[in-house]
């Protein structure tokens, strides 16, 4: 059965982000994820999770002016003291809140940056991360991201993310496969699972059109989930999607599909 974990940037919105984790508690969640946590101090979330009875299973490393539109830095020439500063900052967060995996968000290409030099820098980030959280027992997840949503994002294949992995040739790189990103970009998304499962180390989901749970566009989750099952995948389902109409009210495909949380 499938490790369910709760996005808290996506779900549980009706309340602050600090309220959503006694929300997950209480809709019957144990595992959760964000995008960041740099904006809370660690006591808080620590104190948080503790509280609650909950595990975080994974954050992004610090991916620059979230506000202004960046989406990563890791691409970026002119970044990379400013990337390698939020590795360090985002391993201080996961050692003290037990979080054994962080994504890399790789960014938006850099205007009057070759294809080739944005792919070097990518390649000796993700290598410069991968070694600094492999001395912590932390794994990296490098995600793909869908170029409608994320115009210009450098990353949006998963094939390109397989690439990357196999040119930093370190064990502890995986994909983050979100299948709603990938649903939109690629499809294909059981034959890519069956193909590349060894190298996943996290799972989204979501629905598409609309990005809402299972059951409400075209992706047949009962046989993805049933085929991840199959094949012995042993990681997290994060549920990262906009519920509606509200979260607690999303939830019913869960118990319909015929998991529990």
């Amino acid at each position: 059965m499938p490790k369910f974990a709760a996005n808290l940037t996506m779900l549980f919105t009706e309340v602050p982000f600090l309220e959503r984790f006694a929300a997950a508690e209480k809709a019957g969640f144990r595992s959760v994820e964000f995008l960041f946590p740099y904006p809370y101090s660690i006591s808080e979330l620590k104190s948080l999770i503790d509280k609650h009875n909950l595990e975080i299973v994974l954050f992004n490393l610090p991916a620059g002016n979230w506000s202004a539109g960046d989406r990563g830095i890791a691409i970026d020439p002119n970044r990379v003291e400013e990337f390698r500063a939020g590795v360090k900052r985002a391993i201080t967060y996961a050692k003290a809140l037990g979080v054994s995996r962080l994504n890399c968000l790789a960014g938006k290409r850099v205007s009057g940056v070759s294809h080739e030099e944005h792919w070097k820098t990518l390649v000796a980030n993700v290598r410069f991360a991968a070694n600094a959280l492999g001395e912590e027992g932390i794994n990296l997840t490098v995600e793909a991201l869908n170029h409608f949503d994320t115009p210009g994002f450098f990353l949006t294949r998963t094939e390109q993310v397989v690439a990357l992995l196999a040119e930093v040739d370190l064990p502890n790189v995986f994909v983050q496969y979100d299948v709603y990103h990938a649903q939109r970009t690629e499809g294909n998304i059981v034959p890519t699972l069956r193909e590349h499962l060894a190298k996943i180390g996290h799972i989204q989901i979501a629905d598409n059109p609309g990005r809402h749970q299972p059951g409400t566009g075209e992706l047949n989750y009962p046989f993805v989930l049933s085929e991840l099952d199959r094949l012995g995948y042993q990681g997290y389902v994060s549920l990262e999607y906009i519920p509606e109409p509200d979260t607690v009210g999303s939830l019913g495909w869960i118990k319909e599909y015929g998991y529990q949380l």
